[in-house]
């Protein structure tokens, strides 16, 4: 798989779980049926860029222990990406 393909991929796993957010956050405002948060949870894990971006823009699950564990899977794919650019094998 080529790295661009990868990167377009990622991209939208961050905009989709940036998205999840925002939408849990309306249903929540319209009182309505909700995303389970162990979706919310797993989005996060999948695009944790766009996850934090939505809870920050919504002000969505911020307060719930549990969604500390956002930041933490944001951490975790920024050691991942600079230890694949430390060893060359992404550039910016």
């Amino acid at each position: 798989m080529s790295l661009t393909l990868i990167l377009l991929v990622y991209i939208i796993l961050n905009v989709f779980a940036f998205m999840m957010y925002i939408w849990d956050k309306r249903k929540a405002q319209k009182d309505k049926w909700r995303t389970k948060e162990s979706t919310l949870l797993l989005c996060a894990l999948l695009g944790p860029f766009g996850a934090v971006a939505g809870m920050q823009v919504a002000r969505h699950k911020t307060r719930k222990l549990k969604f500390k564990l956002v930041y933490v899977f944001l951490v975790l794919h920024i050691v991942v990406i600079v230890y694949l650019a430390a060893k060359g094998i992404i550039h910016f």
